[in-house]
């Protein structure tokens, strides 16, 4: 997905986790690993967006349903769903996908979006028109139907299950979405202060809260462009190498993903592929990679 947001590019960042060898790594654990190949989405130089407060909606929102039905095939045939990117706004379906196949069987899913940013804009309040910066709010039954009605629950999640991570970086306007929602908003002074090991014991403890298990939508531009350069919005100050492996070794000690997903890696803006390789490194860590 390159529709989302205001730099190109990300829409390679499937390619790059590939060339960083990501399907053997995942084989290297003794697991098996199916590559379905990319969603279709359109190319922005192809279509013109019609509203510059939510730009390319209709493509986005188009992609994202094409990817709920490929995430709802794999959960039917009991596999787990790895979701790689691409603009942030992949979430919407993949949260879609999640969602309803678990509310289906009544049940809720919790969620972990770690992120530098809120990700909870809307069309009313974005400063930029970016739909990147509004798959949280979405999740959460806030924005244009479009997005919010992507899967069969609305919301796809309950803000009580629903913890952010890694936060620096909140627009004037979202900062009034993200107080008034409810939704736990984790900043990096929290981090700073208490410890990663702590803020993740919190975020896991709410996601599992009276649910199926969750997913957790990892941004790269969570952790500190010093680990992960190649993003489309780089915000200095994010959590180190070490840190990010500690939230991804805890979240897979709890046996309770259900689903991943790895999103805004831009090769143009990169550095040797390392953002994609440090993101294969990552998923590893959140499958059950150890050192002993």
């Amino acid at each position: 997905m390159d529709l989302g947001g205001g730099r190109r590019g990300v829409d390679m960042g499937p390619s790059a986790m590939r060339i960083a060898d990501l399907g053997p790594a995942i084989r290297s654990l003794g697991l098996g690993f199916e590559d379905h190949g990319n969603v279709e989405v359109p190319a922005p130089e192809s279509k013109q967006p019609l509203d510059d407060h939510a730009r390319f909606l209709p493509e986005i929102a188009e992609s994202c349903a094409r990817l709920r039905a490929r995430v709802e095939e794999l959960l039917l045939r009991e596999r787990f769903p790895l979701v790689v990117g691409g603009d942030h706004s992949i979430a919407c379906g993949t949260i879609a996908g999640i969602s309803s196949h678990y509310h289906r069987r009544g049940e809720r899913i919790g969620l972990i979006w770690f992120d530098a940013h809120g990700d909870m804009n809307t069309p009313e309040t974005t400063e930029s028109g970016n739909i990147h910066g509004m798959p949280l709010a979405s999740c959460l039954g806030m924005g244009p139907p479009e997005l919010t009605d992507l899967g069969e629950r609305r919301p796809m999640v309950d803000v009580e299950n629903v913890t952010l991570v890694g936060v620096r970086s909140l627009d004037r306007r979202e900062r009034e979405i993200v107080r008034e929602s409810g939704v736990r908003c984790i900043t990096m002074k929290e981090i700073d202060s208490f410890g990663i090991h702590a803020i993740m014991e919190e975020a896991i403890e709410r996601a599992t809260r009276g649910t199926a298990g969750f997913h957790l939508s990892f941004d790269l531009d969570g952790t500190d462009p010093a680990v992960a350069p190649g993003v489309g919005t780089p915000v200095p100050g994010g959590v180190n190498y070490r840190e990010a492996h500690t939230i991804l070794e805890l979240v897979a000690e709890t046996g309770a993903l259900l689903g991943l997903e790895m999103a805004e890696i831009n090769p143009i803006l990169d550095n040797k592929n390392q953002t994609a390789r440090a993101a294969v490194e990552f998923v590893l860590s959140a499958l059950g990679k150890r050192v002993l």
